[in-house]
């Protein structure tokens, strides 16, 4: 490769990505209220190890869980109430396919695709989650099992960091993507768990004809979150003519006008689905920023 290509913002290396854990979690330090609701892990009573609450025995209350103290106290039988205990996998996507490499001013798609989730997983994990990646690039995909801790963001960047020197090499060498995105989302059912969390971050194109009932699949018993990874108006190229080539292969000459800037939306429909809009030309600490007002705390309540 030349040296062009190994700059940061268009290759992908572990240092960058492992020193954005700082910026992840101080974002978290005094979030923005987020601009849609959900998001939030909460308590539930259950089949725990933590007590919760103490009540009057019913008929059919599990006679293990009396509480012999307020029994005896109250003469009448009272049992405890356990909060249930969760266990959180969320799955990160990362889409590498060939319309990824690109970029206008600080980075490529698929390196801040790449940072995004970085971010979001740095603060599952610190909340005590485990973390998975399904990398999908032109050729095989990078897939990570779910892990916790600093381990599992280990293990997912240096999936992140290996896949996208694949899909990079592969775009070099012109080789076409080998599936569309919905397609390529099969594998999403079988490596999140019920009850998942499925975070998709992409730009969306060559989605597929089914792309919209593949995510409605997914929601059925897991809960997907889109991520939709741009150049925004404000960015445009300058003034002047480029030169493109079409899916056929044939190549032309277009004139590209600046446009005039648009405010950003926080939100765009795709699919069907609110996605969260990510700039790449945006500052790590903006993206941050953006991910922490769509991404709440997932701390239990």
């Amino acid at each position: 490769m030349s040296e062009a290509l190994t700059d940061a913002g268009v290759s992908l290396t572990s240092g960058p990505l492992i020193a954005l854990r700082r910026v992840a979690l101080s974002s978290y330090a005094a979030p923005p209220m987020a601009a849609l609701p959900g998001g939030f892990v909460t308590r539930r009573r259950g089949q725990g190890i933590e007590v919760v609450d103490v009540r009057e025995y019913v008929a059919g209350d599990d006679i293990r869980h009396l509480d012999r103290g307020t029994t005896a106290r109250t003469g009448r039988l009272h049992v405890r109430q356990f909060q249930e205990e969760r266990d959180r996998v969320s799955l990160l996507v990362a889409d590498f396919r060939a319309s990824m490499f690109w970029g206008l001013r600080r980075a490529f798609l698929s390196v801040a695709a790449a940072e995004a989730l970085v971010m979001i997983g740095w603060h599952l994990v610190e909340s005590g989650g485990r973390v998975a990646l399904l990398a999908i690039t032109p050729d095989a995909p990078v897939i990570v099992p779910p892990r916790g801790r600093t381990r599992g963001m280990l293990d997912v960047i240096g999936g992140l960091v290996q896949a996208h020197r694949n899909g990079f090499e592969a775009v070099l060498a012109g080789r076409e993507d080998a599936l569309t995105l919905d397609q390529a989302l099969t594998r999403a059912e079988r490596l999140a768990p019920t009850g998942a969390e499925i975070i998709i971050a992409s730009g969306f194109d060559a989605p597929g004809p089914d792309l919209s009932d593949r995510l409605d699949r997914l929601a059925h018993r897991r809960s997907p979150r889109l991520v939709l990874m741009t150049e925004s108006k404000t960015h445009e190229m300058p003034r002047g003519w480029y030169p493109i080539r079409l899916s056929d292969g044939r190549q032309k000459r277009v004139y590209l006008a600046r446009a005039e800037a648009e405010e950003e939306c926080m939100y765009q429909q795709v699919a069907e689905r609110a996605a969260l809009v990510l700039n790449a030309s945006d500052r790590v600490e903006e993206t941050a920023r953006r991910i922490s007002a769509s991404f709440p705390t997932r701390l239990a309540a």
